[in-house]
């Protein structure tokens, strides 16, 4: 499928638009991060805690944000799990809003705060947020089904829990235990078990899915690993396109991909999205992306340079775009729309992800055809100059010399 035929577009000629495109982007973005300190770092860089925390029914996303403000969790963010109305959270806590000698305690705290949101029943255990062990060690101690005389009563007590939270609650129910009348659907769970439990368990109306805890070193040493990556992933793609190519293909190259990267990072500065590992992996895939599209470009200007060696370089280099404008547009475009789709409809677990991918997409297309390209044609033109004046002065000499010979 192709969607031009020999379109004639003069992208060099241009290159002085291009260029104040780019200084425009690059500015405003360098503002916005000198405004900000640098971009909006993510929990997984500065440290914190993420706590996915499912309900029975909508999320009470402002009881939640008023529970959370009365414990002092202030800087607490609050994310719907797929969009408006949905039963499931994020709710990302910095370091700042945690006991940071204690992180563990910071998930009772949490639960504390959460509690105030609906009904709770003060002295008993929650059964929608308690642990196999610690439901095995009150079975044990209370031997409601009378295994204690046997000699596997414990090991019983103790499977007899993971099947009610690990296997219904967290997998058949998907998190959420519906009642105690529904537990009499577990094997092992008589009602006699059930009438024994009530006194001391409740059924909460949510439950902790998962919760996962960065210290400020681990958010540390990955935000250094990250920043490696890309540099990493840089200097590889270099060597490789001066292997390839020539030395001044590779640096035009990666010259873009900086300019895709730094511009896409003052935009996120810009709508001040969080940088998240999530978001680390988006701006490796933006890298790898660019390049790919560059070196598209180059591979043609290279075959044109075998079968026009007398075209001139910036007409052959606008041939070249011109000829790779259809694959350009038809690749970047259907990826463009996923990534734009994913961007309108994934939440804002993904917004991060799929934000950079759709502006990095269409900044590292352009980047292509109006850094890299015109980088390249300036530099090798300018080598090119600067080899000739030696041989016109060598020329006008000897040409001079035989004059005066000639006159002689």
């Amino acid at each position: 499928m192709e969607l031009f035929r020999e379109t004639k577009i003069d992208f060099l000629g241009k290159k002085w638009y291009f260029l104040t495109l780019t200084m425009v982007l690059f500015v405003v973005g360098m503002i916005a991060l000198a405004i900000h300190h640098g971009p909006k770092m993510g929990i997984d860089f500065t440290g914190g805690a993420v706590v996915d925390v499912k309900f029975d029914q909508a999320a009470p996303i402002s009881k939640i944000r008023q529970a959370l403000d009365a414990s002092g969790m202030t800087q607490g963010v609050i994310q719907p799990v797929g969009g408006s109305g949905s039963d499931e959270v994020l709710i990302s806590l910095p370091l700042s809003a945690l006991n940071q000698r204690q992180l563990e305690q910071s998930r009772r705290n949490l639960l504390a705060a959460l509690y105030k949101t609906g009904p709770a029943e003060s002295g008993k255990l929650d059964l929608n947020n308690v642990s196999p062990s610690q439901l095995a060690n009150w079975l044990v101690q209370n031997d409601p089904n009378h295994w204690a005389a046997a000699s596997n009563g414990q090991a019983r007590y103790q499977a007899l829990a993971a099947t009610i939270l690990s296997q219904y609650r967290d997998h058949h129910w998907g998190g959420l235990i519906p009642s105690f009348a529904a537990l009499t659907q577990v094997p092992g769970v008589t009602p006699a078990l059930v009438a024994a439990m009530r006194p001391a368990f409740f059924v909460g109306r949510f439950s902790i899915q998962s919760a996962s805890i960065i210290g400020a070193e681990v958010g540390s040493q990955l935000r250094r690993q990250a920043v490696l990556a890309v540099l990493y992933a840089l200097a590889g793609m270099l060597v490789y396109i001066a292997f390839r190519f020539e030395w001044i293909y590779g640096v035009a190259a990666v010259v873009a991909v900086f300019h895709d990267v730094l511009i896409t990072l003052g935009m996120f500065a810009l709508v001040q999205l969080p940088i998240s590992l999530t978001v680390i992996a988006a701006f490796l895939t933006l890298v790898g992306y660019s390049m790919n599209d560059t070196i598209v470009v180059f591979d043609r200007v290279r075959e044109n340079l075998k079968i026009l060696r007398r075209e001139k370089l910036s007409d052959l280099v606008n041939l070249s775009i011109n000829q790779t404008l259809s694959r350009t547009v038809l690749t970047s475009g259907l990826t463009f729309l996923s990534v734009l789709s994913l961007l309108a409809l994934g939440g804002p677990v993904l917004r991060g992800f799929s934000f950079c991918m759709t502006f990095g997409i269409l900044v590292g297309t352009y980047s292509s055809i109006a850094v890299a390209a015109p980088m390249m044609v300036a530099y090798i033109e300018w080598r090119n100059r600067r080899q000739q004046r030696p041989a016109r002065a060598v020329a006008g000499r000897a040409s001079g010399e035989k004059l005066a010979r000639s006159r002689g």
